[in-house]
């Protein structure tokens, strides 16, 4: 049957000399793989411009309630981006949160209220000036809300270290391995009091970054059971460093 969705591309590979398998994260039907034929012709209703690391799409597609490879007839920019594509920053950023979407995001059907957020994010991405190498770091943080993986609030009472395996905050230091130090434990604790449009007041450095960005991907590794590596991580902190 023809849908219409809103989508936010992840990946592709080539599938023929003119065609493409991509993965896309869409609106009502959650991640799905789509086989896009003629990208590289000049008449062709969805062409290889199109799909780029967190590009928001219209799509017309052919979804059937099966797993498997769906079928895309035509796709348009939903939100054209205006620095994104060209800002190697915002670019690195984009492709590593989409690996990460990828891997995390399994699920074949609809979550409207993940969706708005990952939409607008990518939105104030292509946006945003002061503070836009937080975003990655940020997104990822909130991110785990909807996974059903928040960490625990910050206490009230004295805290020095985030534990990664119980998700909060302890006074004495963990037994195993798996935490923040006491910097990188008040830097995250940060994250908690500014939502995406505060990602200026959030006062880290290159080196408090790579921590929290490490942690992060750790933090996610054991609560999530994701394995391999991440193959774009090298580039982006080359990038962000």
């Amino acid at each position: 049957m023809l849908e219409k969705t809103r989508g936010i591309f992840l990946h592709a590979i080539p599938y023929s000399d003119n065609s493409i398998i991509a993965r896309i994260y869409t609106e009502r039907f959650g991640q799905q793989a789509y086989l896009v034929r003629g990208v590289r012709s000049k008449k062709s209703a969805a062409p290889i411009n199109l799909f780029q690391p967190l590009f928001l799409l219209d799509l017309e597609v052919y979804h059937k309630n099966r797993t498997g490879i769906q079928s895309l007839k035509n796709a348009r920019l939903s939100v054209p981006f205006n620095q994104l594509p060209f800002d190697i920053g915002k670019s690195a950023q984009a492709i590593f949160l989409a690996e990460i979407l990828m891997k995390c995001l399994r699920e074949e059907e609809g979550n409207p209220e993940l969706f708005s957020f990952l939409f607008h994010a990518a939105c104030l991405l292509d946006l945003a000036d002061e503070g836009q190498n937080n975003f990655l770091i940020s997104v990822l943080f909130r991110l785990t809300r909807f996974l059903g993986v928040a960490p625990q609030q910050p206490p009230r009472e004295p805290y020095r270290f985030f534990d990664l395996i119980s998700a909060s905050f302890k006074q004495q230091e963990p037994v195993h391995h798996s935490f923040m130090d006491v910097e990188c434990s008040a830097k995250f604790a940060e994250l908690f009091e500014h939502d995406l449009s505060g990602l200026a007041k959030l006062s880290f450095n290159n080196r408090i970054r790579r921590e929290l960005l490490d942690s992060l991907l750790e933090y996610y590794k054991i609560h999530l059971d994701l394995s391999g590596d991440f193959k774009s991580l090298a580039v982006l902190k080359e990038v962000l460093s």
